[in-house]
């Protein structure tokens, strides 16, 4: 769920890919580990949150990835 009642607000998916898509503007593509490097510079996030960022993220088609690991911004 992304953004349910019983959790604060800043601890959602919906909140945290707000940080993935922040840094992706900054560079327009990275390497996956070095995006999360980036991303948690700025906000500590578990890496199951990023990856559930980046799930939510390529299915309302916001960024795509590849084999190589490189995540992209589509936007």
């Amino acid at each position: 769920m992304l953004l349910p009642d019983n959790v604060h607000p800043d601890q959602t998916i919906y909140y945290n890919a707000s940080f993935v898509i922040s840094q992706l503007v900054e560079v327009r593509q990275a390497e996956l580990l070095i995006l999360y490097e980036k991303v948690r510079a700025q906000r500590p996030m578990s890496f199951s949150t990023f990856q559930l960022c980046l799930d939510w993220l390529f299915l309302i088609h916001v960024i795509e990835s590849d084999d190589e690991g490189m995540v992209t911004l589509c936007i």
